[in-house]
């Protein structure tokens, strides 16, 4: 029997300073999927199971959990950016923009922002994108910057 390895993902050298990357999988939420997710998460704030709340703080609905669009646009990011490996080091200047409800979709793309070698771990890089998730109306739902060690082709 023979195995066949497939190494996934990009390395620290394919990372250049301005590169896009317009990551192709979309999501559409469900107030289902949003409400699972604040009860397993023990996020028991009202405004995202209970309508009337909601709507008294001037929502139009129950929207999505916003930390359920925060990570689901990290999660499509994954593939382009992180697949190969590497410690997570970590999000800064996270924003979130328009609210998020049942039914929207959500798609995200990626710009690196910078890229260092580090002497205290060879073979090793540190990576900074912008990632930016949006909806359907191409409204800005959420958006921060996340580095990541990315191991190098040569190591």
């Amino acid at each position: 029997m023979t195995t066949v390895v497939r190494t996934r993902g990009l390395s620290f050298e394919d990372f250049e300073v301005g590169r896009e990357f317009v990551h192709h999988w979309g999501r559409t939420f469900t107030l289902a999927e949003s409400i699972a997710y604040s009860t397993r998460m023990m996020h028991h704030n009202p405004m995202y199971f209970d309508e009337p709340y909601a709507r008294r703080l001037g929502y139009r609905t129950i929207p999505i959990n916003q930390f359920l669009v925060y990570s689901t646009v990290l999660g499509l990011s994954v593939e382009d950016l992180s697949e190969a490996g590497g410690p997570f080091l970590g999000i800064e200047d996270l924003v979130y923009g328009a609210v998020t409800y049942a039914g929207d979709t959500v798609r995200a793309r990626s710009e690196v922002l910078t890229t260092k070698v580090t002497r205290s771990r060879p073979g090793w890089g540190v990576v900074e994108w912008r990632t930016t998730g949006y909806n359907q109306r191409d409204e800005v739902v959420v958006e921060y910057r996340r580095t990541n060690l990315s191991k190098m082709r040569a190591a």
